[in-house]
């Protein structure tokens, strides 16, 4: 009976992860919708604080205004991000001098010839190539922008009527009761994580922005954008962010100095505001083991790709509210907690 058990929860867990692997293009656009939802609904719940708001605006008053700004800002980024990419293609010859004269110094430096190991390369770049990649990946950008930004309307458009199918869809009030009482812990622990997430993140992008801009590096806002979503990605991710931005001022500039203090300012940013402002806004709100984020941060890295990473932390965190739920999976949930304690 134990082999018959283990047999089908092995025939459940081949399934789930075929239809997350195959399924990735549907289920992605999907997720992020919902997260976003949720920062709407935080961003709600934060505007009903204010009393007169409170008592005078209805709630899905409150939504599209919340909905209005999201398509008003992302509107903003992109055109902000097409700008800045055609600056970068502009000066992609100068970032190729800069390039061979660096690896130039290297090998005139160490007597290690990568110099000739790379014109090939070098050589076979092309600007109108690297031009049409650029244009496609915007509109692809932009494509699964729009299908999110839909998905994100209909979540809104249903929220009012949910709460009467999820009564109907309750036999009794005990397992209704139950269902909320889960339903209640995910909306808490998600919404507060990633408003404060998504909180943290605009304040270390634009740090690091005026940190770029007073350097005068191209295409700051660029990166000041990939330093945002990069520091969704736990742990690894902050340390990418503090790379990218001064391995390209490497290639600017042609010079180690401007990088150094690039990565050094902005590694100092990722520092204060990882250790210190996380972790006294976010407090426990997680439960979640160091290794367990790890593991995650692997595991759904290499099923959906750096959207995964980002959102392997929430995903997991869902998983350990509706394990520590029920007898047969609690204590999946007390090893994926952080202290073995489930709240």
């Amino acid at each position: 009976m134990q082999l018959q058990k283990m047999a089908y929860n092995s025939i459940i867990l081949t399934f789930i992860v075929t239809v997350l692997v195959f399924g990735k293009n549907l289920l992605i656009p999907i997720v992020i919708a919902v997260f976003v939802w949720f920062i709407i609904r935080e961003i709600r719940k934060l505007l009903e604080r204010i009393k007169f708001i409170r008592e005078k605006v209805p709630s899905w008053a409150l939504s599209v205004v919340a909905t209005i700004g999201l398509f008003v800002i992302i509107g903003l980024v992109v055109s902000m991000v097409s700008s800045n990419i055609q600056e970068l293609s502009k000066n992609v010859p100068l970032y190729e001098k800069n390039f061979r004269q660096l690896i130039g110094g290297l090998n005139d430096a160490y007597n290690v010839d990568i110099l000739s190991q790379v014109k090939g390369q070098i050589g076979e770049l092309n600007i109108s190539k690297l031009l049409s990649s650029l244009i496609n990946t915007i509109t692809s950008l932009f494509g699964n922008v729009f299908i999110i930004l839909i998905y994100i309307l209909f979540l809104l458009l249903e929220e009012s009527g949910f709460p009467r199918k999820w009564m109907a869809f309750h036999s009794d009030k005990i397992h209704l009761d139950h269902s909320n009482k889960i339903i209640k812990k995910i909306d808490t622990s998600i919404g507060e994580y990633l408003f404060l997430k998504t909180v943290l993140s605009v304040l270390t992008a634009l740090l690091s922005f005026i940190v770029l801009k007073i350097f005068g590096v191209n295409g700051a806002f660029f990166w000041a954008l990939i330093i945002f979503l990069l520091n969704y990605v736990p742990t690894i991710g902050s340390l990418v962010a503090s790379l990218f931005p001064a391995l390209f001022a490497l290639l600017q500039f042609g010079e180690l100095g401007p990088a150094i203090w690039i990565l050094a300012i902005i590694g100092l940013i990722q520092v204060i505001v990882g250790n210190f402002l996380d972790p006294k806004m976010m407090g426990n709100t997680l439960n979640l083991s160091s290794l367990v984020v790890l593991l995650s941060l692997s595991i759904w890295g290499s099923i959906w790709g750096i959207v995964g990473m980002a959102l392997s932390t929430p995903i997991t965190v869902i998983l350990l509210i509706l394990f520590s739920e029920f007898p047969s999976t609690r204590p999946i949930a007390i090893l994926l907690s952080e202290k073995g304690r489930l709240k």
